[in-house]
């Protein structure tokens, strides 16, 4: 009997308090915006076992087309809890890693952007630079750096 194989990674969601404020941050990075859509009703709340809901999403796509982040902005139901403050050893999902050209660069930027550096830049061998920043309202990004690629 074959076994059905995994095709892909469709995107990783990432539930924000404020859309545009998102958005704004994950350009920054390098990603695009794909799409922006409402979905709401009984039919959505039975995929996510919510009920009846109304959520803003905004689908983000990386250079390259292959990754996308989808940013999602509960209007009912409220959310309930928040991890964003959350130590980096904390338990489930916690962060996403994206590899850019210049670390320094991009964090320089995203610092003017209001995100902050949660340690603080270091070199891991001869392979990658590596830091977190936590955005400015309070999700934690990893930013990687390959050395000797070009």
């Amino acid at each position: 009997m074959a076994k059905n194989k995994l095709l892909r990674m469709d995107n990783v969601g990432i539930v924000v308090e404020s859309l545009d404020e998102a958005i704004s941050f994950f350009t920054e990075i390098g990603l695009k915006l794909e799409g922006r859509a409402s979905i709401e009703g009984e039919w959505a709340g039975r995929v996510t076992g919510l009920g009846t809901q109304n959520v803003e999403i905004a689908m983000m796509v990386t250079p390259d087309g292959h990754s996308r982040i989808e940013l999602s902005r509960f209007l009912t139901p409220a959310t309930i809890s928040d991890h964003r403050d959350a130590p980096v050893n904390a338990l489930g999902y916690l962060r996403v890693m994206f590899t850019v050209e210049d670390i320094d660069e991009v964090v320089s930027r995203l610092i003017r952007h209001g995100a902050q550096l949660v340690g603080e830049v270091v070199q891991y061998g001869d392979s990658y630079r590596l830091c977190y920043i936590r955005a400015k309202d309070g999700l934690l990004i990893g930013l990687a750096e390959q050395l000797g690629h070009q």
